[in-house]
């Protein structure tokens, strides 16, 4: 009898954390991220990410700078079919900008998820850099798995 109310008790406590479990679980937030103010150039290193992450591919091409050798929005959008550009398994957290009049960079730290369970995630500073066109920030450059080595050079 003695051990029945103790199986009993331990089941209960099983069952209270799995529901807590599944509480926090439904309860957190979902890990959606919205669009911030893009009249800084942090704003725009911000959106663009998103934008490549939501595959909103249109609105990601709108931050680039209008510079010779743009690509035009086919070849933009294809290097992420292609895979030229992978931005998969990727976080970014956009950082502070430094700007020099019309130029700027945006420190961001990219997150490289690992393979196995047991090592933390690796992080790389890296740079975007921008330029300001007609009163707005613009792209220039962005790390590598958000932006494609051909973008901005002259094609053979």
């Amino acid at each position: 009898m003695k051990q029945d109310k103790f199986l009993t008790g331990i089941l209960i406590g099983i069952g209270a954390l799995v529901l807590l479990a599944l509480g926090l679980f439904f309860m957190r937030q979902d890990g959606t991220r919205e669009y911030i103010a893009d009249a800084n150039p942090e704003g725009v290193a911000h959106n663009y990410v998103l934008a490549v992450l939501n595959k909103d591919y249109q609105k990601a091409y709108g931050y680039l700078a209008d510079l010779e050798h743009k690509p035009t929005y086919e070849q933009f959008r294809q290097s992420f079919f292609n895979g030229n550009v992978n931005p998969a398994n990727i976080g970014v957290e956009v950082g502070a900008a430094d700007i020099n009049k019309d130029e700027a960079t945006v420190t961001l730290a990219v997150y490289y998820s690992n393979s196995d369970p047991f090592s933390s995630r690796n992080a790389n500073q890296e740079r975007a850099s921008l330029v300001k066109q007609n009163g707005a920030w613009k792209l220039s450059s962005m790390p590598y798995n958000f932006w494609s080595y051909d973008w901005y050079q002259k094609q053979p």
